[in-house]
């Protein structure tokens, strides 16, 4: 339970940050569900070494899942993460009613 705390303040600590949110919005919305950093910069307006530096906290707490290919890297959402961050902030009542269905 303990590890599972730290694990979570973790991930959290990673999201708190607005570019980083951003970031996460923009790839799960992206057309494949996945995006690179030359599809990101633009967007947010950040340099190609600084949405690196984000990606690359993202993926260290597991909130991301990051494939090369060739010369690109390419970023997806890790769907169980996001999952465990939705459950979290789920009242309780709502949780228990939503596993009853």
């Amino acid at each position: 339970m303990r590890a599972d705390a730290e694990r979570l303040a973790g991930v959290l600590k990673a999201i708190a940050d607005p570019a980083r949110l951003r970031l996460l919005s923009l790839i799960q919305s992206a057309p494949e569900g996945e995006a690179s950093v030359s599809d990101l910069t633009a967007p947010l307006g950040l340099s190609q070494p600084t949405v690196s530096h984000h990606l690359r906290i993202l993926t260290e707490a597991g909130l991301l899942e990051r494939e090369k290919r060739g010369v690109w890297a390419y970023y997806r959402l890790v769907p169980s993460t996001i999952a465990a961050i939705a459950d979290l902030l789920t009242p309780p009542r709502k949780r228990a009613a939503k596993r009853a269905r």
